[in-house]
């Protein structure tokens, strides 16, 4: 009888051919099918990266647009509700041989007109009644003066402040009262 053939034995420290490695899923695979299936998927990866950074690039230049779209046209609506005013102070020049009365009434409900508009857009007056405590902030001391009220206190107003949605537009001149 004859022995069974056996497969031909390697010696220790060699390694199996190269094309018949194990690939990673364990099933075999040749060198170059794993280096296909690496650069497909590189070229994947290559590509999702170039679609994403030319997505945030258009993100970029929209985002800029519209912020100079913002600044360009931010007073649009503000101008729109100022118009009525101009058109009052228009009309009333036009008017010839109005009496004083009827200017003073004019200019009455011009006034109206624009103090309106101007609240309807957040800008409020700054106009502190006497006593009230003297504030830096909205405040802007233009003389001490003596006066039978506390200290620190305003004692009247020589122009109205504005703000501007909670942020002084410009601070109420005010005369305050010294200390005794």
């Amino acid at each position: 009888m004859t022995p069974p053939e056996q497969e031909p034995q390697q010696p220790e420290g060699t390694t199996e051919t190269q094309d018949s490695a194990p690939s990673v899923d364990g099933s075999p695979a040749t060198l170059a099918d794993q280096l296909a299936a690496l650069e497909a998927k590189h070229a994947e990866v290559a590509d999702a990266y170039l679609r994403a950074k030319a997505e945030a690039e258009n993100t970029r230049r929209r985002a800029d647009e519209e912020i100079g779209k913002a600044r360009k046209f931010a007073v649009d609506a503000f101008a729109e509700s100022l118009l009525p005013v101009c058109d009052s102070m228009e009309a009333a020049l036009s008017v010839e041989n109005a009496t004083r009365e009827q200017l003073l009434e004019g200019v009455h409900a011009t006034l109206r007109q624009l103090l309106q508009a101007l609240e309807r857009h957040k800008v409020v007056p700054i106009n502190p009644p006497p006593a009230t405590r003297f504030d830096p902030h909205q405040h802007q001391a233009i003389s001490v003066v003596p006066a039978d009220q506390d200290a620190n206190t305003v004692v009247a107003v020589l122009q109205k402040g504005y703000l501007i949605a909670d942020r002084v537009l410009r601070p109420a001149l005010v005369t305050v009262a010294a200390p005794k």
